[in-house]
């Protein structure tokens, strides 16, 4: 099965297989190859996912923004 593009996968997605990375990278028994090719998945897995972070925040910044002025509410979780 092929790969997804770290851009095109969920954030969590992604988090789930840069977790199974860093496990197979932590046992030690990967060929230096192998390693080297997981180690590069996990650090564009790992940028693809800061990228969404940043876009997230940006959001939440512009949406603070535009409700300044609107009054604050109390969260009922019912």
């Amino acid at each position: 099965m092929a790969l997804k593009k770290p851009e095109n996968m969920h954030y969590e997605e992604a988090i789930d297989e840069l977790e199974n990375i860093v496990n197979h990278l932590e046992v030690g028994d990967l060929a230096l190859e192998d390693a080297l090719k997981q180690f590069e998945r996990g650090i564009a897995l790992a940028r693809s996912n800061n990228q969404k972070l940043q876009k997230a925040q940006q959001q939440v910044n512009i949406l603070m923004q535009q409700d300044a002025q609107a009054p604050l509410q109390e969260f009922n979780d019912e």
